[in-house]
């Protein structure tokens, strides 16, 4: 089988939406340029869509017209490698989720170790949040809680307030252990992130000291928490 027809039978069996760049078809090396050169081509008659530079997916279609492929399949470079987590979705997408926001963008924020500057893929701008801990797939949820703190004052379309009542309540919602896996990574967020899990937490009646011992008793959190909202916040200096 010619490489143009192996390339071909594979885009055929792709669903639509995935992202493929050239690694991803079993071609051999030394005929890069003809797999380069057939996707280009491929392109042009309208079986892939370019998302970025090296980068393609296969358009799907509904009543409605063409689809885009899914928000992890254009990131999904920067969720895995190798088979390892090392990013993941935050921000106003996933606060959506916990229902911190109903407004979202065309931007999508990466959680990740290492620091990266935007980047356009089509009609997304992709921006990137340093994660201060390992990734691990089974913290991510925390991480998101621990990053609606870090971006309070920026979650769209909700006040400071709004959002730590609902935190608090997500918060709340967890077991001893996840809360004190929460409390484990939260101690390596900034001091004002620590200061607002502190005062949730001991609104809640758990154990907070781990917190508190972190920070500096003379420090001010000027986040717009007002104690209707968080009735602790003025034991931690959040103001």
């Amino acid at each position: 089988m010619v490489i143009r027809d192996k390339i071909r039978q594979a885009i055929d069996s792709m669903p639509p939406g995935v992202v493929v760049s050239a690694s991803d078809f079993d071609v051999p090396r030394n005929y890069r340029a003809t797999l380069v050169k057939a996707l280009n081509q491929f392109e042009e008659a309208g079986l892939l869509r370019r998302i970025s530079k090296g980068r393609y997916y296969k358009p799907g279609k509904s009543r409605f017209g063409e689809l885009q492929p899914p928000e992890s399949e254009i990131v999904k470079d920067f969720l895995e490698k190798d088979g390892n987590v090392v990013g993941y979705i935050t921000g106003a997408r996933a606060f959506a989720a916990l229902a911190l926001t109903t407004q979202i963008s065309s931007a999508i924020m990466v959680g990740t170790n290492v620091s990266r500057r935007p980047v356009t893929r089509g009609q997304y701008r992709i921006t990137f949040l340093l994660q201060p801990n390992p990734i691990r797939k089974e913290d991510i949820p925390y991480f998101i809680i621990l990053d609606a703190l870090r971006l309070i004052k920026e979650i769209p379309a909700a006040t400071p307030n709004e959002s730590i009542v609902q935190i608090t309540a997500w918060v709340k919602s967890l077991g001893k252990s996840e809360k004190s896996r929460l409390i484990e990574l939260g101690k390596a967020y900034k001091p004002y992130v620590k200061a607002q899990l502190g005062a949730i937490m001991e609104h809640l009646g758990d154990p907070c000291d781990g917190l508190l011992l972190t920070l500096n008793p003379v420090s001010r959190y000027k986040i717009g928490i007002t104690p209707s909202a968080l009735p602790t916040a003025p034991n931690w200096n959040i103001v």
